[in-house]
């Protein structure tokens, strides 16, 4: 009986129940699960709310606690390094696979078509960085956080200052706490309105592409990011285990932010130190998106392969040169991904532009695959920057050598 009331009780076992019921709302009684995108929507909302104190904190008292300014340095050059050393392998992994399986090689006829002009129309525009910063409130918070914890460390009653914040943070993650006990809530929503939406028949014309996408997916967690995390002593699964609250908020939800705060926890009693966990995981939120550069570059192979476009291996080079650049821009902005796919179709003057209409209709079945690989390799570039700095206690279960 305990047994029963301890997994009754546990988050996870909820979430995923919570998902089950939406997905047979959304299927039996799809005008039920459309209305209950607000319950999704409010739940994600709150979540979002503890973004900005969560990361100010965590970088401000990390930085402040640090006292060395050039190790603060040496952190922010070691992630943005590996970050783009690894969504540049998820690119071209995506490429890969999409070349071998040909997820494009389909009949267009019954396929779902949806009017891509909009961001057709918006990729006709240049990429502005400023615009980019602007509408991205997670890198300016991340700004902020950084600058303050740089000038408190010139303050003289800098301890004081620390303590005060500490204070504040217990009282943040206390309310982040209750706040979770909505996740179940949360994940019907999220899931009962994309399938009462859609529809699960909306998945089968496209279902060649999005079982290539989610192969992808895992290949790249458990062969890369296993591999990663293997030569660091640590196991994948251990790691993912303990993260598993936050993957299911993310897969009913379809969006890694909604798991943010809680993944800076998690991190944290991982063994990770407050200043790493604080400057990696809000800039990997922007910078190291290795489930989108997987999503970016198959989707590029798709649509060629569905107008039978061939493509020279210098063209290959092409699209990864392009989006290395461009999917640094997919974060923040609501349909940036699909905007950086049509500017990189507009750029190499081959691929019909147009091909975009195909995706948007299955695109929600598979955000969810793109939000998790998103938020695992942010977890996963956190420990290993905070292992090569020595910043890890040995709080999460390592594999023995």
């Amino acid at each position: 009986m305990k047994l029963i009331l301890k997994i009754v009780g546990n988050l996870a076992f909820q979430v995923l129940v919570a998902i089950g019921i939406g997905v047979c709302v959304g299927q039996f009684y799809p005008a039920t699960g459309v209305k209950m995108e607000v319950v999704g929507k409010s739940f994600v909302a709150i979540l979002k709310l503890f973004i900005p104190p969560i990361i100010f904190l965590t970088i401000t008292l990390g930085i402040a606690g640090i006292g060395d300014l050039k190790k603060v340095g040496r952190v922010g050059i070691k992630a943005l390094i590996y970050f783009e050393i690894v969504t540049t392998f998820a690119l071209v992994i995506g490429l890969l696979i999409a070349l071998i399986l040909t997820p494009g090689h389909i009949n267009k006829s019954g396929l779902p078509i949806q009017d891509a002009s909009p961001y057709t129309q918006q990729a006709n525009h240049s990429f502005d960085w400023i615009q980019f910063f602007m509408a991205n409130s997670t890198l300016q918070v991340l700004v902020l956080a950084i600058l303050s914890g740089i000038l408190l460390n010139y303050y003289r009653h800098r301890e004081k200052i620390v303590i005060q914040l500490e204070k504040i943070a217990k009282v943040v993650y206390k309310l982040l706490k209750y706040v979770m006990y909505l996740a179940p809530l949360g994940a019907f929503g999220g899931i009962a309105f994309a399938v009462g939406k859609f529809g699960l028949q909306s998945l089968l014309p496209l279902g060649k592409l999005m079982f290539c996408v989610y192969l992808t997916m895992f290949l790249f967690i458990f062969l890369v990011l296993g591999a990663i995390l293997r030569y660091y002593k640590i196991s994948i699964w251990s790691y993912l285990k303990t993260i598993k609250e936050e993957i299911l908020i993310v897969l009913a939800t379809s969006s890694s932010e909604a798991a943010l705060p809680s993944l800076i926890n998690k991190l944290e009693k991982m063994g990770c130190s407050k200043s790493v966990v604080g400057l990696v995981v809000p800039t990997g939120y922007s910078f190291n998106l290795d489930g989108t550069s997987i999503y970016l570059s198959m989707s590029v192979l798709f649509i060629a392969q569905l107008y039978n476009v061939p493509l020279g291996f210098g063209e290959l080079l092409a699209i990864i040169g392009i989006l290395m650049i461009t999917s640094k821009g997919a974060a923040g902005v609501t349909g940036s991904g699909f905007i950086i796919l049509a500017s990189t179709l507009t750029a190499l003057h081959k691929i019909p532009v147009e091909g975009l209409a195909f995706l948007l209709g299955v695109d929600k079945f598979m955000s969810e695959a793109r939000a998790i690989t998103n938020i695992i390799g942010n977890g996963v570039a956190t420990l290993v920057i905070a292992k090569n700095e020595n910043e890890f206690s040995i709080n999460l279960e390592e594999e023995k050598p």
